[in-house]
């Protein structure tokens, strides 16, 4: 039977399994030194099962530590390295511009935001790392990176071919910042990534001695052998025996590399030329945070399963619009009168009132530059029941004071520009969009893109998107709070 534990750093209800793999012995000169000792391979969560039923499920398992005379041998114990507190724990993501199966397939809009964004926003958001970067050979990917507050590492034309690995590149990146320790290679086509995947990996490393940690996900695939054409071999059963063939609820499956991450050490790269090596362990992800995009058809699949299981970015209290060109067209019509006139649309007035319904208020920003008059800006607040924001041509400053007097951080802030005098606001926001028809200067800077233009619903767009979010976060607490009781 698998031996397992309570962890002291799991969660509630969360299992510790380690798994034992014997490395090749070593030899030096004609003598055989004796195997390393046999090393704990793995920790994975088991969210919201009892202790007793996971248990009685892992009895059904075959030994993960028999020895070669089948005897279960003694989990090791792990411990947390001395210099934990001092080494630098790098993010890493790969973005070459070059990607043949989806042209700009990393900055490729997935839900309104780039591909490459929903790994960052996991990063940034983790608060474990020193560092975040993305390693690219890209201007555009480049602008993405540095809007969702990524690091760029410019890689050279020799690890930016077709013929690259991800580990010469890696290599290249880790010689190149020696206060680097620990990488963790994220890969952009894994959308569904949360910081807490990468918290609890994370800490396999810093708080249990591991060397590297990779996600991976359970199968329930039975394979078999492939026969090339032309050859009069006959296939044969590779994972299972036909005349025993298991049902699925008796069968635990396999567990296969999905690619999210890989956590590995310094040594392991320059000094071994390996990615996972060491005191190896795995973390297991559940299938439905699994999406790895490749091709074309693999994005409406994927569209849909990051709106039901991405990570969209911490609680918004706070949303700041500006009313030029975001709750309205921008235009200012001119009467014969001599009066002013904008156009609003009942979609947006609509929009912020249900962000206001849900406690998230909703702050008008209007700029000195704007040919909106006070009379009308004083209206347009009144209509909305909003209060207003008068910013000058840095509106970044001016907006800090405000948040310095609500007492909140950028993080907690939704900001939808649509110019570039918007671009610090645009990055430095946890959520942040921009109208359909703004322009590229802004775009590239948002973290949404909404489909309509502005004053014709692209306020309300981007506040139903801002409730998404804060739905999302509530349905995680909510499983957190029943895993504890």
């Amino acid at each position: 039977m698998c031996p397992i534990t309570k962890d002291s750093y799991s969660e509630p209800n969360q299992l510790v399994a380690v798994e034992r793999i014997r490395p090749e012995p070593t030899r030096t000169g004609s003598d055989q030194q004796h195997p390393p000792p046999l090393v704990p391979c793995r920790r994975y969560p088991v969210c919201g099962e009892p202790l007793q039923s996971a248990m009685m499920s892992q009895a059904r398992k075959r030994s993960l530590f028999a020895a070669d005379d089948d005897e279960p041998m003694p989990a090791p114990k792990l411990h947390a390295r001395g210099d934990e507190a001092h080494r630098h724990v790098a993010a890493l993501v790969l973005a070459r511009g070059g990607s043949k199966g989806i042209t700009l397939k990393n900055i490729k809009k997935l839900a309104g935001l780039p591909l490459l964004g929903w790994v960052l926003r996991a990063a940034v958001d983790c608060n474990m790392f020193h560092s975040v970067w993305v390693s690219t050979d890209h201007d555009e990917i480049e602008k993405v990176a540095r809007s969702f507050g990524a690091q760029v590492h410019r890689r050279s034309a020799e690890v930016s071919r077709d013929t690259s690995s991800s580990l010469e590149t890696i290599q290249e990146f880790v010689r190149l910042h020696s206060e680097v320790d620990v990488i963790c290679n994220i890969q952009a086509t894994s959308p569904c990534l949360h910081p807490y995947h990468l918290q609890q990996a994370l800490e396999m490393i810093t708080l249990q001695g591991f060397d590297s940690v990779f996600s991976v996900v359970r199968r329930h695939h039975f394979r078999w052998q492939e026969v090339k054409e032309g050859n009069n071999k006959v296939t044969k059963p590779l994972n299972l025996d036909p005349a025993n063939r298991p049902r699925r609820q008796d069968w635990d499956g396999e567990l296969c590399e999905n690619g999210s991450f890989y956590f590995t050490t310094r040594d392991l790269v320059l000094n071994k030329n390996i990615l996972q090596g060491g005191v190896t362990g795995y973390y297991e992800m559940k299938p439905e945070f699994s999406v790895d995009i490749d091709v074309d058809i693999d994005w409406p699949v994927a569209e849909q399963r990051v709106l039901r299981y991405g990570y969209h970015g911490k609680v918004v209290r706070l949303m700041f619009c500006n009313i030029s060109g975001c709750l309205t067209d921008g235009r200012v019509l001119m009467s014969g009168s001599g009066e002013d006139m904008v156009a609003i649309n009942t979609k947006d007035t609509v929009g912020i009132q249900m962000l206001q319904s849900e406690e998230v208020e909703v702050v008008l920003v209007t700029s000195s530059v704007d040919l909106l008059n006070s009379v009308l800006v004083d209206k347009l607040a009144k209509r909305a029941g909003c209060e207003v924001a008068k910013v000058g041509e840095e509106p970044l400053k001016d907006l800090k004071l405000v948040l310095e007097r609500k007492k909140l951080k950028w993080n907690q802030v939704a900001f939808m520009g649509n110019d570039k005098v918007d671009v610090s606001c645009l990055n430095l926001a946890g959520l942040s969009a921009v109208p359909s028809d703004a322009p590229i200067v802004a775009t590239d800077a948002a973290k949404y893109t909404c489909r309509n233009v502005g004053g014709s619903g692209a306020v309300r767009e981007f506040g139903e998107y801002i409730l998404l979010q804060r739905e999302k976060a509530k349905m995680k607490q909510d499983r957190i709070d029943t895993s504890s009781k």
